[in-house]
């Protein structure tokens, strides 16, 4: 019975029932229709849906259910990035174990999600932290182990002292950690990589493959990978019999080079040091500088530091003596680990010679003007300029000069081209208990051994103590420590650090694809009928940390012969954040508004509609209480004028006579045909969610209008009015949509499997349209004109205006610009 007043709890807790019961948005891998691809990146169950999970959700679900009804076969999944560091604070805290809490977790945001009418195929969910999961995260180790690709090595790594474990690179944010915003220290350990450099070049190279992406996502995963082509040459250090490398990315100021800086950690530096005079010295400025983070150290703001190690090297084109200085601004995994210092050249060596009185040596000016050393306040970093003080190749443009003097040193043998990269390997090793274990078993006669495949997964023991500080909580566990060689059969030891959590994420979207599949963890046949996601949405922060790491794991199974694809995500949506009083919403600040507040109070249609409508979804999201209120009276809006013409709609009126309409009639069909155009396309090429709501608004104020008007209303009309009304908005407000087309249309389908409405090219022509005339860019006249008038005759419509003529005057018409439809604008001087 359709009921006069619109009550969204009762109809939306009916409908998800519906929908799980009939399993309406189950997907089959053997439907005929096309594929499409839509996936939100998936939560951490921390324990509560925020208002950013909202708006992420919200987006793909209006893809997923926009594409569905224009006849895809539609992949929309859902599941739990479910180890980390929380859930194993929680541990620590609370005594809970991290699996109790994490899927107690899990549980109710399941139901959260649930609430919001989400149309997720509930039956392929992946939970990262069970063992079905991390099996195959623990098969894809020992496939990149086989491949060459991990290796343990030791390296001085981020770690994190709160946290107790260690960070990959792209995990420190401005010196701290990406999670607990703590101060991140440098310490020398042995722990696992995975090889992402060796795939640097690609992942560079094939950002050209991916058009669909932001370009601002795409830049900083550019800036990152750091490509930068150069020369590597040497300078002898005739008191070591050694050569100490450097890499350069401007060979044209070689001849300026008066000093070479290394950092504390460079490998030369033990030997430098050895029978030093100055040792003490020296080691204590090294340990002071090595607690320093890069970020600090690389900063243009730090003051540059450092010390002469009393020993000097020899330039390779001169002959001269150039000083071996150990500082605080250069980092020993970028290029060599040494940088030639050239202090009239870059704006830091001028700095630092300029403290520590080191000879300045001018070596590039510019082409129309001769600079002079005494006069100089700073480098010259202009990128244009001709070579001075350069031997042979004085008076060359410098970059003529670069390939000229690379040339020179690789036909010398002096030097070589090389490519180097920013980018360096992904650090893996966590020293945490509630991660993926790492299939390795260390034997002292066998060394390093994988568990056989057959024995996967290695799991996680039950038995372990959070009281262990910084070292991992596994190691308190006898019974998963101690094991057997799986080669030789005799006593051995597991390792004890777990694998970063980024891992497990950088292949959900490939299980999704076949999820309970226990041979293997995807089909080929399944995973090439789904890959690569056509359509992926989520937050900007994971441009380099997931987006990047996503695209490595491709690329290395797509290279072993598991996947087609070697990019996953064809298309990227990046949605602003979610913001209340200016600021990002937080329990500290106190701006927090709870989904299930608004839930409770209008329902979930409101608070996907009002997330929808507020912004475009690339910025940011100004809360707005007062939005939210608007959002449940345009519903209540559409459910009142459904009401009114229930006797209408009864009649199931499918069609009517076009031609036989009246000014009403005609109006109302006009504004209908317009919005389906308009909505469309602002869905499918643009994203307009916010205007493509605007649109349909106004186009129940239309019917509002005409059922004041029309006397007697077009019963075919109505029909098709509401109908399609309802079609349009049924990917933004599933409930409220799904419960009018069945009370109100008399549908026994669900609207959800319906087809989007399409629109009559005829309605949306319009005879005549106002034209804006200008002289000079000022508006002077406005005129009716057909749309498809010529720009010609447009413009000479336009000069023949009285108006326009009198501004015209006796000045002579230059130039006549006639947009169709809109405006004319004639320059006249």
């Amino acid at each position: 019975m359709f009921k006069e007043k619109y009550e969204p709890h009762e109809i939306e807790a009916r409908w998800q029932q519906y929908w799980e019961d009939n399993k309406t948005y189950q997907v089959s891998n053997e439907d005929p229709r096309p594929k499409s691809y839509v996936l939100e990146m998936f939560p951490y169950p921390s324990g509560n849906l925020h208002m950013g999970h909202v708006r992420n959700y919200s987006i793909g679900d209006v893809v997923a259910r926009f594409r569905t009804m224009r006849g895809f076969n539609v992949l929309h999944p859902i599941g739990f990035d479910s180890f980390g560091m929380p859930a194993e604070n929680a541990a620590i805290k609370h005594k809970i174990p991290p699996a109790k809490w994490t899927m107690e977790n899990i549980a109710n945001m399941t139901r959260q999600l649930k609430e919001l009418g989400l149309s997720y195929d509930w039956d392929r969910k992946v939970v990262t932290c069970q063992e079905d999961y991390y099996k195959w995260t623990q098969w894809f180790f020992e496939l990149m182990y086989k491949r060459g690709l991990a290796v343990k090595k030791e390296a001085s790594v981020n770690w994190c002292d709160t946290c107790g474990t260690v960070l990959a690179n792209e995990q420190v944010e401005d010196g701290k950690c990406w999670r607990c915003h703590q101060p991140v220290e440098k310490k020398q350990l042995s722990q696992w990589f995975f090889k992402i450099t060796d795939y640097a070049e690609q992942l560079l190279d094939d950002l050209a493959k991916l058009p669909g992406w932001p370009d601002r996502v795409k830049t900083m995963q550019k800036n990152w990978i750091g490509r930068s082509e150069g020369l590597e040459f040497g300078f002898d250090v005739p008191s070591l019999h050694k050569k100490l490398m450097v890499y350069t990315t401007r060979p044209d100021t070689i001849y300026g080079v008066t000093f070479v800086v290394i950092p504390p950690e460079h490998p030369m530096v033990e030997e430098l040091l050895k029978d030093n005079p100055r040792k003490a010295e020296l080691e204590a400025f090294c340990n002071k500088v090595k607690n320093t983070s890069d970020i600090e150290r690389t900063s243009s703001e730090s003051e540059k530091l450092g010390m002469y190690t009393g020993v000097d090297c020899i330039h390779p084109l001169t002959g001269e003596k150039v000083q071996i200085w150990i500082t605080n601004y250069v980092l020993v995994d970028y290029g060599t680990g040494a940088v030639m210092g050239v202090p009239t050249g870059d704006h830091r060596d001028w700095l630092f010679a300029t403290k520590y009185g080191i000879k300045k040596i001018l070596t590039l000016q510019p082409k129309d003007k001769e600079l002079k050393l005494e006069e100089m306040t700073d480098a010259y970093e202009d990128k244009d300029g001709v070579l001075v003080n350069a031997g042979p190749f004085t008076g060359m443009e410098m970059h003529k000069a670069m390939k000229a003097i690379i040339d020179y040193m690789e036909e010398k043998g002096l030097g070589k081209r090389r490519v180097n990269y920013r980018l360096r390997d992904w650090l893996i090793s966590r020293q945490r208990y509630w991660g993926c274990p790492i299939p390795v078993v260390y034997c002292p006669h066998c060394g390093e051994v994988l568990v056989p495949e057959k024995d996967l997964p290695v799991k996680l023991p039950l038995d372990v103590k959070f009281d262990a500080g910084a070292s991992s909580p596994l190691a308190t566990s006898e019974q998963f420590v101690n094991c057997t060689c799986p080669k030789c059969g005799g006593p051995a030891k597991r390792e004890l650090d777990t694998m970063d959590t980024f891992l497990c994420s950088s292949w959900y979207y490939m299980r999704y694809t076949d999820p309970h599949n226990d041979k293997a963890p995807f089909s080929e046949e399944a995973v090439n009928h789904w890959m690569p996601v056509d359509q992926y949405i989520g937050g900007i922060e994971h441009a380099i940390l997931h987006l990047l790491y996503s695209r490595f794991f491709m690329k290395v199974l797509h290279d072993a012969g598991l996947v087609k694809a070697d990019e996953p995500f064809t298309n990227l949506l990046t949605q602003g954040m979610v913001i209340k009083d200016g600021a990002k919403m937080s329990k500290s600040l106190g701006n927090v508004v709870s989904p299930e507040e608004i839930v409770g109070k209008f329902g979930a249609d409101t608070a996907r509609l009002f997330i929808m409508f507020a912004a475009p979804v690339e910025r940011e999201l100004e809360w707005s209480d007062q939005g939210v209120e608007g959002s449940f009276r345009f519903l209540n809006r559409v459910w009142r004028i459904v009401y009114h013409f229930k006797d209408v709609l009864a009649k199931k009126a499918t069609s009517y006579d076009t031609a036989h309409l009246n000014e009403a009639d005609e109006e109302l069909r006009h504004i209908l045909h317009v919005s389906v155009k308009k909505v469309t396309e602002d869905i499918d090429q643009r994203f307009n969610f916010n205007t493509a709501i605007s649109t349909l608004m106004e186009l129940v104020n239309a019917l509002y209008a005409y059922r004041e008007k029309a006397e007697p209303v077009n019963d075919g009309l109505v029909y098709e009015a509401i109908s399609k009304l309802l079609l349009m908005l049924a990917p933004f407000t599933p409930h409220i949509t799904e419960e009018l087309w069945h009370d109100a249309m008399g549908s026994e389908t669900s609207i959800h499997k319906e087809s989007w409405p399409t629109y009559d090219p005829e309605a949306i022509k319009v005879e005549q349209v106002e034209v804006l005339i200008q002289v000079n860019g000022k508006p002077k006249a406005r005129i009716m004109a057909a749309p498809e008038m010529s720009k010609e005759d447009l413009g000479n419509l336009a000069l023949e205006q009285a108006e326009v003529k009198a501004a015209i005057g006796d000045k002579k018409v230059m130039k006549v610009i006639a947009v169709p439809g809109r405006l004319v604008n004639i320059v006249a001087k």
